[in-house]
């Protein structure tokens, strides 16, 4: 029996004031401090890797089927190289994590060729199959993760490979990865010089290719004020149907909404919609 191993990519920058989540701060159109999105996303960030943890750690006591035998790692890559030390630090000073995490540095001139050096960097490492996805996403659950994987392993041993892919709410994609096998990159994705958006561009890519593209679920990411009014009602009921269900929760980020006073979102009245007088009496 062979051994696969299987990669999550996780890419993440430092959480410093100012440099992330910025729209959501009074720098651009949102509403709060830089140090108010740097604290929320920091707890985001520690939400995704304890909920990938408890996935993979879900995937390595499962029976093992078929003629390989997996093995998992996380991979966290940050940039620039300077905050790669800061980076490990953030993690250790938190404390014990449930498994190692390794650190990388992604170079490039352009989002598009950072994604490309750290898969390049995984696959050197010894990945066959890669899933990837950003830190700022606190809906993540670990039945996303484990069916990342199990739509990867059908492409595994596939000639030619293939790519899976979860669209965000905002024509982008919030996860993507292939096998070791497919000859595919990100170039010309987040990049496109026609304007299409990151999903359109993912397909049209594959298409082009030839290859086939395994879909999952969404899975909403935060970036707009919008982004975070839809995710803090998805953290409240993580965090309720954790007690009835085997779910990881966002406890960290549904903490630091309360602190702030998001926890729950209220809207005005809104009487934009069909008409309903032959309906309602």
């Amino acid at each position: 029996m062979r051994e696969r191993k299987n990669t999550v990519l996780l890419f993440s920058k430092l959480p410093e004031p100012g440099l992330v989540k910025t729209r959501l701060t009074t720098l651009k159109d949102g509403i709060f401090a830089p140090e108010v999105a740097s604290v929320l996303y920091h707890c985001m960030l520690f939400d995704v890797v304890e909920i990938i943890c408890a996935a993979l750690s879900d995937l390595e006591n499962a029976p093992q089927d078929g003629d390989a035998r997996d093995t998992y790692d996380l991979v966290i890559s940050t940039a620039p190289a300077r905050n790669l030390e800061p980076m490990r630090s953030l993690f250790h000073d938190a404390g014990e994590w449930p498994r190692e995490i390794e650190f990388i540095v992604d170079e490039g001139a352009s989002f598009d060729e950072h994604y490309n050096h750290a898969f390049e960097q995984a696959w050197e490492r010894g990945a066959d199959c890669i899933l990837s996805m950003g830190a700022d996403m606190p809906a993540l659950t670990k039945s996303d993760v484990k069916f990342g994987f199990e739509q990867l392993h059908k492409l595994d041993g596939v000639p030619g490979g293939g790519i899976v892919l979860a669209p965000d709410q905002e024509m982008g994609v919030s996860v993507v990865g292939w096998t070791r096998e497919t000859d595919f990159s990100h170039t010309g994705v987040f990049y496109n010089p026609t304007g299409l958006t990151v999903l359109p561009a993912y397909i049209a890519k594959a298409r082009e290719l030839g290859l086939p593209a395994l879909w999952l679920p969404p899975i909403p990411d935060v970036d707009t004020m919008a982004d975070l009014y839809h995710n803090i009602t998805l953290v409240e009921a993580l965090n309720y149907c954790a007690e009835h269900d085997d779910i990881c929760p966002p406890w960290r980020t549904a903490q630091a909404l309360s602190e702030i006073g998001f926890s729950q979102i209220y809207v005005a009245p809104n009487e934009l919609r069909d008409p309903r007088d032959e309906i309602d009496r």
